[in-house]
Order: C-alpha cells, then sequence, then structure tokens
C-alpha cells in the first residue's frame, strides 16, 4: 500500500472514531447522579490507536461538526455551545487525545504502565480543560449566581474523574490488544512501498 493510501486509511479511521464519539455522547450507563457517557472512551482509545495527530483530528471533526449544528454534543450542537460551561471538555479531549496518543506511541510495543500513564494524564488534562472553562463560564458569562472552586472542583471532577477513568481503563485493555495489529498493518504498508 502506498503512503497516500496509507493516509487515506488514516483520515478514513478519524472519520470512524469522530462517529463513534458522537454515539458515546448518546450512549448513558444508568448510575445514580452521575452522567456517564462513552465519550472519554472513544476519545482515549482514539488517541492510543490512531497515534497523538490523527487521534486529535478525529476529535477535531468531531467538535466541528458539533458547531456547524449537527446535534452531536450531549446537549444538541450549534456553535453558540461554545458558551456553555462544559465546552471546555471538549477542548480537553482534543488535547487529552493528542497527548494519550503521542505518549502511547513513544514506542513500537507499548506496554500497560504506558498505555495506563497515557491514559491518566488524557484524561486528567480533559478534566483539568473542562474545570477551568466551567469555572470561567459560571462566573464571567452564564450569570446565574456562579459557582466557587471548591464547588466546581467536587462537581467537576472529584464526582465525574473517578468514573471517566475506570471507563477508559477498559480502553487501554482494548488498546494493548489492538495496537499489535495496527502496527503489523503499518509494517505490511512500509514493506510495500
Amino acid at each position: 500500500m502506498t503512503k497516500a493510501k496509507n493516509k487515506t486509511v488514516m483520515i478514513c479511521m478519524c472519520a470512524i472514531f469522530a462517529a463513534l464519539i458522537a454515539i458515546g455522547a448518546f450512549i448513558r450507563i444508568p448510575i445514580p447522579y452521575i452522567n456517564v457517557t462513552l465519550q472519554v472512551f472513544f476519545v482515549v482509545l482514539a488517541g492510543m490507536l490512531l497515534g497523538g495527530k490523527f487521534g486529535a483530528l478525529s476529535v477535531i471533526v468531531y467538535v466541528m461538526l458539533g458547531l456547524i449544528g449537527i446535534p452531536i454534543f450531549t446537549e444538541g450542537g450549534g456553535f453558540f455551545y461554545i458558551l456553555k460551561p462544559t465546552f471546555g471538555y471538549l477542548i480537553g479531549f482534543i488535547v487529552g487525545a493528542y497527548v494519550t496518543g503521542k505518549i502511547a506511541n513513544a514506542v513500537h510495543n507499548p506496554s500497560i504502565k504506558r498505555l495506563l500513564t497515557a491514559d491518566f494524564i488524557g484524561v486528567l488534562i480533559m478534566y483539568a480543560f473542562g474545570v477551568v472553562y466551567f469555572y470561567m463560564a459560571s462566573n464571567l458569562w452564564v450569570g446565574n449566581g456562579g459557582i466557587s472552586i471548591g464547588d466546581c472542583l467536587l462537581y467537576c471532577f472529584v464526582l465525574l474523574f473517578p468514573k471517566d477513568l475506570a471507563i477508559s481503563i477498559l480502553a487501554v485493555v482494548i488498546s494493548k490488544r489492538l495496537i499489535p495489529l495496527v502496527r503489523k498493518y503499518q509494517e505490511v504498508d512500509k514493506n510495500d512501498c
């Protein structure tokens, strides 16, 4: 397979992961008082399997589709979604997928430890962007009285981070199984050139 065909395959995989992230927004696991979706799972999986660049690209496609008005975010879509306090998580998805992919794919055959580290750092980055943006939005432009730093950390990080980290660990297990297949495919491509 030529380099151009390989790039085309990677772009197609980006589109598939953008669709999976959109679907993940609507797959809800019923746990009392906590909204559990599979978005973080698919974002982390995209980074680990596609690498930093293409993993982030798949999330960018998802975010751009939502911003042009396709209702694929958890609460709809449209350009003014950027004013919602939760938009920071979407920005964090892009950066988190990139960093997760870079760390996971820094070596040819990543260990479970490397994948778990990439997973933890990526999810932490997603939450860092989400919490900071939520705090700023709630206190600067939403106008509902604001939120304290303590409440923001509690509701936007402490209660939610463990469930997304637990779900994304499943992505680590799946990635460990699939990365050798992706690498094998890439080696076949290099031999065909």
